[in-house]
């Protein structure tokens, strides 16, 4: 297998979309995840533009081993010094200088002409090559740019010492078989080609990065460049994800494999995502929340037979938590007794037929059903409570200043015992989670907090899904209410109701109430 070398900008280019600026230390903190995840060169940010930008790049550069760290400069000597400086301390490292290429760029942005862009190409990297050996080159807006003179340009650096040629699509205009063509004829056209490295970076604006990429590197080409969840300039670039998983999978067609570890791919893509506030698309290929999700009956049955019949891919094997079936309208009754099955119930045919005719009906008046729902409907057909926990009711007290009050009622479906908790909080969500934890009998830890509208309007329901962690472990719950913050509260109930079945403590609960213990402990 040729080796690909994985080159992740999420922290300079990807930082550049509106919107997504990082602090120096969630840059760092980003930089050990890609470093873990097995990039192999990191480019994290633009020294020259902010003294912010600057010490993260310096701090990255002392801290993150075995990994290439790379400067980012325009070609002017201000950028290449700063560059320079920023990764002196870098274990091994190189400097990324980019220059205009195309006529538009050329005509309206540098307003110079072709002789004098050659020039500042020439002397920018002669300048550079004084203080580091690996001289990455960049002709912006390669794709626009006329052979004749990109061959010129190329040829060019090669002869000042540029060593790595990357040849950027960076408006996303190129079609995967021009962008492969491109790099076929610069290598068989360009002086000097056979003594440097080709690196490709495309950008998304027609959605074609990832195919532009894969055709570069079926061009030869052994440097892509990339950002975690595509982020980056309008549409975005090249997403890591995508394309390290289309090479893992398809690996012996491309002949070609990676450095990537695929099981620290969904943890690095989550926490860039909440770093920056970008949320992740619903259907974004491999980390999107419905990659690996199914309703459709006919594929819920061929997933539940053999996993292969609709997923290439294995989530688990990319640390994605595993939930597969999803139910709605378009499940069946094979989906839905699997589901129930998992909660260890066992349904007669009578109850799970009452159960699948109440279940269509919720499922016509919403998209999705929950599990805590699902269980609701369960308890009907069996007449009994399937929930270790019920979120009875609540009452809140919110205004603009001061901190927000809580009370719930939670009942112990075990014993029937109801209590009523307070909490308080600088926010409503915190203040009723703070009365719900006294509830419980383990300690949960609020770790994440998804909202999403499901209509418009002033009566649109809100979509709450809480992950909460227990012991070490991750649990999810989700819920629809009109208002949102009850959304993310019965969420929250649902979420610590999954963990309360994983961990056992439902049936130690029940246990000790049979034997007619006074106290439970639960270690």
């Amino acid at each position: 297998m040729r080796r690909v070398y994985i080159f992740d900008t999420t922290l300079r280019d990807g930082e550049q979309a509106p919107g997504a600026s990082l602090t120096p230390e969630q840059k760092i903190v980003i930089a050990r995840r890609l470093a873990n995840l097995g990039v192999d060169t990191i480019e994290p940010g633009f020294p020259i533009s902010s003294p912010g930008d600057f010490a993260a790049v310096q701090q990255i550069s002392r801290e993150i081993r075995n990994v290439e760290i790379c400067g980012f400069a325009r070609a002017v000597k201000a950028d290449i010094d700063a560059a320079v400086r920023a990764t002196e301390d870098a274990e091994r490292r190189r400097i990324h200088m980019f220059l205009s290429s195309s006529s538009i760029h050329i005509d309206f942005q540098l307003r110079k002409s072709r002789e004098q862009v050659i020039a500042i190409a020439r002397e920018m990297v002669a300048y550079a090559k004084q203080f580091v050996d690996r001289i990455e080159f960049s002709p912006m807006d390669a794709t626009r740019t006329g052979d004749e003179f990109l061959y010129e340009m190329i040829e060019a650096v090669i002869q000042e010492g540029a060593t790595i040629i990357n040849i950027p699509d960076t408006v996303g205009y190129a079609l995967p078989d021009e962008y492969g063509a491109m790099f076929s004829r610069v290598m068989q056209n360009v002086r000097g080609s056979d003594k440097v490295e080709f690196s490709a970076h495309c950008h998304n604006d027609l959605g074609m990065a990832v195919a532009n990429s894969l055709a570069a590197i079926r061009a030869g080409v052994t440097h892509v460049e990339v950002t975690v969840n595509g982020v980056g300039e309008r549409a975005g670039n090249c997403s890591l994800e995508e394309l390290a998983m289309a090479i893992e999978t398809r690996k012996e067609t491309l002949g070609v494999e990676t450095g990537i570890r695929p099981e620290h791919i969904y943890k690095t893509s989550q926490a860039v995502s909440r770093a920056m506030s970008f949320p992740i698309a619903f259907n974004k290929p491999i980390v999107g929340r419905n990659a690996f999700q199914h309703e459709a009956g006919i594929h819920q049955d061929g997933l539940l037979k053999n996993r292969s019949t609709y997923e290439i891919m294995d989530p688990e094997k990319l640390g994605i938590p595993r939930s597969m079936i999803i139910l709605g309208k378009h499940s069946g009754r094979h989906a839905i007794k699997h589901r129930v099955g998992q909660f260890g119930v066992q349904l007669n045919e009578a109850q799970l037929e009452q159960l699948y005719t109440s279940f269509k009906e919720l499922a016509d008046r919403q998209k999705v059903v929950y599990d805590q729902q699902l269980l609701e409907l369960v308890g009907q057909a069996t007449e009994r409570v399937m929930e270790p926990y019920t979120l009875v009711s609540t009452q809140l007290v919110t205004g603009t200043a001061g901190h927000r009050m809580a009370s719930c009622t939670v009942r112990d479906n075990a014993s029937g015992h109801e209590a009523v908790y307070t909490g308080t909080g600088e926010g409503p969500i915190e203040a009723l989670v703070a009365g719900i934890k006294q509830a419980l009998p383990f300690e949960a830890e609020f770790a994440d907090l998804e909202l999403y509208s499901l209509s418009g309007g002033e009566q649109a329901n809100g979509e709450a899904t809480v992950t909460i962690r227990v012991q070490g472990a991750s649990f999810r719950g989700s819920a629809v209410h009109r208002d949102i913050v009850v959304a993310a509260a019965q969420a929250f109930m649902a979420a610590c109701n999954e963990a309360a079945r994983a961990k056992g403590y439902q049936e130690r609960t029940e246990q000790s109430i049979r034997d007619g213990a006074v106290e439970i402990t639960i270690p």
